[in-house]
């Protein structure tokens, strides 16, 4: 428990500009920035956002318990909720640790919930590997989409140096490597939020965890911008 629990629903406008840079990189289509082909309106997903919040929120309290992070860097998910079970003083391998609604996979879910503020804002699949069940969000958004049509430039790059001696013997020590960054010039993007207090309940999400979604949106990109 991190505060009262949320009281009320909440549906809000997320509103954000870019300008030389690219929001969310499309690594199907060489990192280009993400284009609705109908309207050539750009978009950034979801999950980028969440990635934002969750790097925020991680940052700003260090990864400590009720703040740590459930999806970050080179996590293994697993190890997570074998912790769960560990902290609990409870047996993965018993029956109850297996089964889908077992007494243990409630009582490690509620742990996880309790302990990593991702799982109770956004929601887990916890069920891979050693079961700690499942959880639905009580936030939810959409993806951003620019308010107009956007234009994706590709530049040409230049590193004044190289990555092997091969590399340096076959440029004779000019030393150069050539690369390309894709940025838009400008878009504002506009996302939609869902905050749902009957879910918020069930994950323990509080108003504490509100304010600081709320403070993560705002400075989500002071620590994270894109190039």
């Amino acid at each position: 428990m991190t505060g009262k629990t949320l009281q009320n629903r909440y549906d809000f406008v997320l509103l954000f500009d870019v300008q030389d840079g690219n929001p969310n990189g499309d690594p199907d289509a060489g990192n280009l920035p993400r284009v609705d082909p109908e309207t050539g309106e750009g978009l950034v997903t979801d999950v980028c956002i969440k990635r934002k919040v969750r790097n925020y929120v991680g940052l700003l309290h260090e990864e400590q318990p009720p703040f740590e992070i459930y999806v970050k860097e080179k996590a293994i998910l697993n190890k997570q909720h074998e912790r769960a079970y560990t902290a609990l003083g409870l047996d993965p391998k018993a029956p109850e640790g297996k089964r889908t609604g077992g007494d243990n996979v409630g009582k490690a879910r509620k742990w996880m919930c309790e302990n990593f503020y991702d799982v109770r804002t956004f929601g887990a699949v916890m069920s891979t590997g050693t079961n700690a069940g499942q959880v639905r969000g009580p936030v939810q958004l959409t993806f951003a989409r620019s308010c107009g049509p956007v234009v994706s430039l590709e530049h040409s790059i230049t590193r004044m140096a190289v990555a092997t001696e091969k590399e340096a013997e076959s440029q004779q020590g000019d030393n150069r490597t050539m690369g390309r960054k894709n940025t838009v010039p400008y878009g504002l993007y506009r996302a939609h939020g869902f905050v749902s207090a009957h879910l918020a309940k069930d994950t323990q999400f509080s108003e504490a965890d509100l304010d600081v979604l709320w403070e993560a949106l705002v400075n989500m990109f002071e620590h994270d911008r894109s190039a």
